[in-house]
């Protein structure tokens, strides 16, 4: 490939590197300071426990006695000589040497990718996979910890995709084996693709380095390839979410002892043998990296206990390619992504429910790629090209420059359903937490600020003639019926309406989902601004004006952290009002897409009934509903200005679906340029 091919990169793709690079770089930087922050008793408390100054590895007796050490007799071996460094200068070498080693992973994973790819994606492979390494959390969990789960991991493609020959490669998966026993499983795979030597090469490197160690120090070696079933049942809390192996699942589920036993062993079997077969068949087909994927998944599976900083081989499984069409294609790797750079919480709610799958999201994940996952063969038609996205012909806008983004065209056929759920449900989890951040992570931390703000709003209502809560406040709260109903209003259909609002437009009007979903996305970013650089206080946290909390009850403001539910949520958040605002996104909806006009004059008594239960109940003033109001109306214009307007559907007749009508007019006909 000599400079100057016509096929090389362009200057933006040469840009675009350079960025890619440069985000990578400061992740890296970001994460080395998050550990070299952290106080030395809180960080790097796994190496501190093996070759700290009482570490297991550094007094004398056996590498288990404290049941602290749960890697094999070698993997003590290679970690004995460390002890005699000093911790802080050992830290720091550990954690710039463990991201060293993940830089490298990440460039060998470039270069492992399914030929043909593109001269533009082979260059910027390398730093996307560096990026998203850093930023998962079993490499987070490893600098964190001080673990060495990056080894096995790196000596494994090294071994598949670095060196010559098949002796060496088999010579790194068995050193890998031997830090790591359920490596040996990469010889199976070996074997049955024709690579017979890399296979025995692996199996005897793994035999002979554990008879090597056995001979050192064979109390040790009895202790854990016997007593302890090749290391089953070291360490202390099995059933501990942390463990994400088919053993710790079936402990968390209330399964023990010799029940538990057999079921974790018939079903190891039986996803070894699939997941085995599936990776042979996905590496005969020219896609190596996705059969590694594969088969450290099912180690995942398969091992007794796989600690977070072991599901690196999670994220190798998004370069498969699942789905038909274009559309589908991204919810694999968005859903891969996902599942290895978030914590599980943020997946799904904190809801009795949904525990099962939340405490195993990562192993279903492992599992799902193993077994499961109908990823494409290189033959398939429809891996290379998949089936086009139906676009709408664009609108025309009033001025020349709209939509910004020319590519972001709107889509008739609906998005795929679970990624729109993943998205929604991150997204929100997101919105919690910056809430909850702007005030410094406590309810307390940003009372005065937010008081004083409180105060700044009520003067600029009193200026306005518009400080109408206190009046209406005590009339609810005088109203019994009234009050009910406010109160049931204001904490019931925030969330119902917009979900239900979101469900009609998914199934019925697929393209104005999105023209819809992106404003409500778009306005409820621009809200987590505000809340962030303006924290306000809601009338019923205004302890010397006399409001009454129809809600949550009487406060206690002796306390710090006061009130029901402010352990959940940022109470602070009132500026602008999300509750009026998320409303008022529905009854414009409702408004522009309805068809009838009793229908839309129902949608607007959602914002009426809404901004009168924020205001009775004292949650909220006046002036945060027309922040809402503004925030929405921005949502919209952002819209309109990235995308274009609102593509207009016109319904055909019977079997024929809907046709874009780029007028007003209900005949079809096209009346030029037509502003949204």
């Amino acid at each position: 490939m000599g400079a100057g091919r016509a096929d090389g990169p362009g200057p933006r793709a040469g840009a675009a590197r350079v960025l890619l690079w440069l985000l990578a770089a400061v992740l890296a930087i970001r994460q080395i300071a998050v550990v070299l922050r952290t106080p030395e008793g809180e960080r790097l408390t796994d190496l501190e426990t093996w070759i700290g100054p009482e570490g297991v590895l550094h007094v004398n007796g056996s590498f288990y006695d404290a049941d602290k050490f749960t890697d094999t007799p070698f993997a003590g071996l290679v970690l004995k000589p460390l002890t005699r460094a000093g911790e802080q200068a050992l830290g720091w070498g550990w954690t710039f040497g463990t991201l060293g080693l993940v830089v490298v992973l990440g460039v060998v994973a470039a270069r492992a990718l399914p030929q043909p790819v593109s001269r533009r994606t082979s260059l910027l492979a390398a730093p996307v996979a560096v990026s998203l390494l850093i930023l998962s959390l079993p490499v987070r969990n490893t600098l964190y910890l001080g673990q060495t789960s990056i080894l096995p991991v790196l000596l494994v493609l090294l071994g598949l995709f670095a060196v010559r020959g098949q002796r060496s490669c088999g010579v790194l998966i068995g050193v890998a084996a031997a830090l790591q026993p359920a490596m040996l499983l990469f010889a199976v795979p070996l074997w049955f693709t024709g690579r017979k030597e890399a296979a025995a090469a692996t199996g005897g490197t793994f035999a002979a380095v554990t008879a090597l160690v056995w001979a050192v120090i064979p109390s040790d070696s009895t202790t854990y390839w016997i007593h302890h079933l090749a290391g089953t049942g070291l360490g202390a809390d099995p059933d501990a979410n942390a463990n994400q192996s088919l053993h710790g699942m079936l402990l968390r589920a209330g399964l023990e002892g010799p029940p538990e036993i057999a079921v974790f062993v018939v079903l190891g079997l039986a996803v070894i043998a699939v997941g085995l077969r599936r990776a042979v068949r996905y590496a005969r087909d020219g896609q190596l990296l996705l059969a590694v994927a594969i088969t450290g998944c099912v180690a995942v599976a398969v091992s007794p206990t796989t600690w977070q900083h072991q599901l690196l081989w999670v994220l190798f499984a998004v370069v498969g390619r699942v789905g038909k069409r274009q559309s589908d294609r991204y919810v694999w790797p968005v859903a891969v992504i996902l599942v290895s750079t978030l914590p599980a919480k943020m997946m799904l709610p904190n809801m009795p429910v949904t525990e099962p799958v939340r405490d195993n999201i990562v192993l279903i994940a492992a599992l799902a790629a193993a077994v499961a996952v109908p990823f494409l063969s290189r033959s398939h038609p429809q891996y290379r090209e998949p089936i086009p996205t139906e676009y709408a012909e664009p609108v025309p806008a009033r001025w020349s420059r709209i939509p910004l983004v020319p590519f972001w065209r709107r889509v008739l056929a609906r998005p795929n359903l679970l990624l729109e759920l993943l998205l929604i449900r991150v997204g929100y989890s997101a919105y919690q937490q910056v809430r909850l951040a702007a005030t410094g992570g406590t309810i307390s931390g940003g009372r005065a600020d937010a008081e004083q703000h409180g105060a700044q709003i009520h003067a600029i209502e009193q200026f306005l003639h518009i400080d109408v809560e206190h009046w209406f406040n005590h009339l609810t709260a005088r109203t019994g019926r009234l009050e009910d109903f406010l109160d049931f209003y204001y904490t019931s259909f925030h969330f119902l309406v917009p979900l239900s609002v979101l469900a009609v437009l998914y199934i019925r009007r697929p393209a104005d989902y999105r023209w819809a979903r992106s404003a409500l996305g778009f306005a409820t970013v621009l809200a987590l601004i505000g809340f962030w650089a303006y924290p306000l206080a809601p009338p019923r946290l205004m302890p010397e004006l006399g409001f009454i909390d129809t809600v949550h009850g009487v406060q206690d403001f002796t306390q710090p952290d006061y009130g029901t539910l402010t352990e959940l949520t940022n109470q602070y958040a009132a500026m602008p009002s999300l509750h009026f605002g998320w409303s008022l996104w529905c009854g414009l909806v409702v408004v522009v897409l309805a068809p009838r006009r009793w229908m839309k004059a129902l949608g607007l008594l959602h914002p009426f009934f809404t901004v009168c239960a924020i205001v009775g109940t004292g949650n909220h003033w006046v002036l945060d509903a027309v922040g809402g109001a503004a925030v929405v109306g921005a949502g919209f214009g952002l819209t309109y200005v990235l995308s274009g307007p609102r593509v207009r559907q016109q319904p055909q007749k019977a079997g024929t679906g809907t046709t874009p009508v780029t007028g007003t007019s209900r005949t079809g006909s096209a009346k030029g340029r037509t502003p949204s």
